[in-house]
Formats: C-alpha cells, structure tokens, sequence
C-alpha cells in the first residue's frame, strides 16, 4: 500500500470524482483530466519558516486573540511591555 495519504489523497480523490461527472455531461470534445481538477497548493515564492519562527507567530497569534501562553517560558514579552504576567492557575484564589 503506497500513495499518497491524508489530505492529498483526499484532493485526489475529489478530482477524479469531478473529472468523471464532467465528462459523463460532456458531449464530444476535450475531456477533463484529473489534473484539472487538482488544486495547486503550493506557489512557490514563499520561505519556509524555521521552528523558532512558526513559534513566534504562533505566539503572535495567541496573544492576539486573547489567548494565555502556559509554556514554561510564556513570560510576557520585551516587545510588549505593557502587558502584566498572569499568575499561574492555581495561583489566581
């Protein structure tokens, strides 16, 4: 058993469902492919982040919403002085 898996294969699958209902409604001409119906992820262009960094904006993102960072190093940041340390949960009585 190999292939892809997940959603890939999800992806797949799909587009050879829609290539099979396109061409039973098609009359003659070019038949679909696959391939036509398979979404392009990937554009390329884009750096991939390091851990450290995927990190960071995950943090980013947490604080934006509101979110409590329970790390062990989840100490506010130099960046953002205005924000007082929250007391750990059993210490908040």
């Amino acid at each position: 058993m190999t292939g892809t898996i997940g959603q890939a294969r999800d992806d797949l699958l799909m587009a050879v469902v829609a290539a099979t209902v396109s061409n039973a409604g098609r009359s003659k001409g070019r038949k679909a492919r696959v391939t036509d119906f398979l979404p392009k992820w990937d554009r390329g262009g884009r750096r991939h982040m390091d851990w450290t960094e995927m990190l960071a904006a995950v943090k980013t993102m947490n604080r934006s919403l509101g979110g409590r960072d329970l790390t062990k190093e989840g100490q506010p940041d130099v960046a953002d002085p205005g924000r007082a340390p929250r007391r750990a949960r059993h210490q908040q009585r």
